[in-house]
């Protein structure tokens, strides 16, 4: 595993997130350079079962099996991962977690995102929940943010 640089450990460190996963108690969470609120939970009787984002109007669906799976993969990389937020309708960098949440490679094998135009944004929204559930660190910076396992 490599050694993280100076500039690679979080800025901050990410304060738990207040609820409990629950649509009644959410998980209140910020984007990582910490300036946009969103909730999340845990929709395990939906088909397919799923993590559901709220941002602003917006609803996101994202496959259950993304935490887990998201958590695996970094564990197995050992290293920092650029996070690499994106709209669906745009590219995600390669490399990323964005590109890793859409790469037929991946266990989902394509999309954890489940509403078709909605399906991105998985770097920018899983982060800070896996942060929060003490799975992994996420650099907190105005851009160009990264991950890792714990």
């Amino acid at each position: 595993m490599a050694t993280a640089k100076a500039k690679d450990k979080p800025a901050t460190k990410a304060k738990a997130a207040s609820g409990d996963g629950s649509k009644a108690k959410p998980w209140k969470l910020k984007t990582p350079p910490g300036t946009s609120e969103y909730q999340m939970y845990r929709a395990a009787d939906a088909d397919p079962p799923a993590i559901v984002c709220i941002a602003g109007t917006t609803e996101l669906r994202y496959h259950l099996s993304a935490i887990e799976d998201l958590h695996a993969m970094l564990k197995k990389r050992g290293d920092w991962m650029p996070l690499g937020s994106a709209d669906e309708q745009k590219s995600a960098a390669d490399g990323t977690v964005e590109a890793w949440g859409r790469s037929p490679k991946n266990p989902a094998k394509g999309w954890y995102g489940l509403k078709k135009g909605l399906r991105g944004r998985f770097g920018m929204c899983m982060p800070p929940l896996l942060e929060a559930l003490g799975l992994a660190e996420v650099t907190h910076d105005a851009k160009i943010n990264r991950m890792r396992a714990i």
